[in-house]
């Protein structure tokens, strides 16, 4: 059986925001292919680069480990990975590189690896996986196995979702195929963490100690902005006995504080929440978790299911105040189910945290002021505010692609930088965004301060917005040749 290292290309340390936040999860994406080939038969070992200090203690990993094949396989759950940071495909390409230095056989996996394979295969890797790549990547770790030294080309022959360097350039095998659930495996490779790090990192910055889970892959709504290069439109759930069981098993093994679910979508169904509840009762196992879901999935049965379940925070995907700019997204929500599921979820004890977006194509300053509005109304517990990013592979990108320029990437997550044209400059955004922050801030906080200081907060606030929209009209982008369509 083959020696691999299996590894990511997420080093925190190099995006200055997420080392702020400090919010560091293990690779779980990562963990469940290590898992997969251990199920395999193969020797496999980790190396993760999240609290990593720098590259040189990959180096130092994989001369110890001197493994046959390197496996860098992104973290699919980690919403960074989607966006491919500039400094992060640097740092894989530099991974990859060091690998075939030390005379390892490299494959390469991730959302970037899916949409642009050319980078990687240059920087050495031997063979480019497509979406999310288990199946193929089974079959080429068997082939290998069977013939460590056998050409690229004659390894990937007649396996789908592949891509490999020939003399014309990249050739890739369509037809990526998912792995079934029933193959996923019952848990992630959680022994091969090193879990003290992480639980110093969180006690330290935080105070308790939390860690991730998924209980589907993927999402089968279809945001017009949502890249899918891994799962496609394809929502795939587990079991609940199988997550419940998994949820146990930190709890006992680990003892985490809190749980992140990392899905795009948790639950789904109230039944499957409901059974999920059971497992983790029965077997002493529930841990107080937070979760995403959209507020059309919200309904009273599900918000008293979740609750019942031990969820204490709830992630809703509000994106916009603006009907208008909702239906653009072809997001499929309405502010007034938005309004009523933040509601819910109050009346029921669990805290909300609305993710925004903003600079969406076609939105102008009535539309910021509706989210504004929105969050004044709706009154979330916690607020994400980023700009849209056009993905590859999106109806969004497709109608801004002829205005992107140069820059195609953020070279980190506090970037949030304008790509394209939209109706105003990033530094109007960047300004929105921190008086959307701070405007929910003092929403949470004010009841626990004195009047006069809230009151003066107030005030400063609306001073800040007033000199903001005074100057509104410096901050817009120059008018376009050719304005594209806002329907998505």
């Amino acid at each position: 059986m083959l020696s691999i290292l299996v590894c990511h290309s997420y080093f925190q340390r190099f995006d200055k925001k997420q080392v702020e936040r400090g919010k560091p999860y293990p690779p779980l994406a990562t963990l469940q292919c290590a898992a997969l080939l251990r199920g395999a038969g193969h020797q496999v070992s980790l190396f993760d680069a999240m609290l990593a200090k720098d590259l040189r203690e990959y180096e130092s990993r994989l001369h110890a480990v001197q493994p046959q094949l390197v496996l860098l396989y992104e973290d699919n759950f980690n919403f960074l990975t989607k966006m491919c940071l500039a400094k992060m495909r640097s740092a894989a390409c530099q991974m990859i590189a060091a690998a075939r230095g030390a005379g390892a056989r490299v494959i390469a996996g991730g959302s970037d690896v899916s949409d642009a394979p050319e980078p990687y295969l240059h920087a050495g890797a031997d063979i480019a996986l497509k979406g999310e790549g288990l199946p193929a990547l089974l079959e080429l770790v068997r082939r290998l196995d069977q013939a460590p030294q056998a050409p690229s080309r004659a390894l990937v022959e007649g396996v789908a979702g592949t891509a490999t360097l020939t003399g014309a350039g990249v050739s890739a095998i369509n037809g990526a195929k998912l792995l079934p659930e029933v193959q996923l495996g019952e848990r992630a490779a959680w022994d091969l963490v090193d879990m003290d790090r992480y639980r110093s990192a969180w006690l330290s910055a935080h105070g308790y100690f939390s860690l991730n889970l998924a209980a589907s892959r993927g999402c089968s709504f279809r945001c017009a902005w949502c890249s899918k290069p891994i799962w496609g439109n394809h929502y795939l759930q587990r079991g609940p006995r199988v997550v419940g069981q998994e949820m146990s098993y930190l709890k006992h093994t680990f003892a985490p504080d809190h749980i992140w679910f990392a899905d795009d979508i948790f639950g789904f169904r109230v039944d499957w929440v409901r059974e999920f509840a059971a497992v983790c009762a029965e077997q002493g196992g529930a841990v107080p978790f937070t979760i995403q879901t959209r507020a059309d999935l919200l309904s009273e049965r599900m918000v008293e299911a979740l609750r019942e379940a031990a969820c204490v925070e709830a992630w809703l995907g509000a994106e916009s105040g603006s009907q208008r700019i909702l239906d653009a997204m072809n997001k499929g929500t309405t502010v007034a189910e938005i309004i009523t599921a933040r509601s819910r979820l109050k009346s029921a004890g669990i805290r909300v945290g609305f993710f925004i977006q903003l600079g969406y194509l076609g939105e102008e300053l009535g539309d910021i002021l509706a989210t504004r509005d929105l969050l004044s109304s709706a009154q979330p517990d916690d607020v994400g505010v980023s700009v849209s990013y056009p993905l590859p592979g999106t109806r969004f990108h497709q109608l801004v692609k002829a205005q992107l320029g140069p820059k195609t990437h953020w070279q980190d997550s506090a970037d949030l930088a304008m790509m394209f044209q939209g109706t105003y400059r990033s530094e109007f955004y960047r300004a929105v965004r921190d008086l959307l922050h701070d405007q929910v801030s003092l929403q949470t906080h004010a009841t626990a301060a004195r009047r006069d200081v809230v009151g003066e907060a107030r005030r400063s606030l609306e001073r800040r917005w007033r000199r903001l929209l005074s100057h509104e009209r410096q901050y817009r982008s120059p008018p376009r040749l050719q304005p594209a369509s806002v329907a998505g």
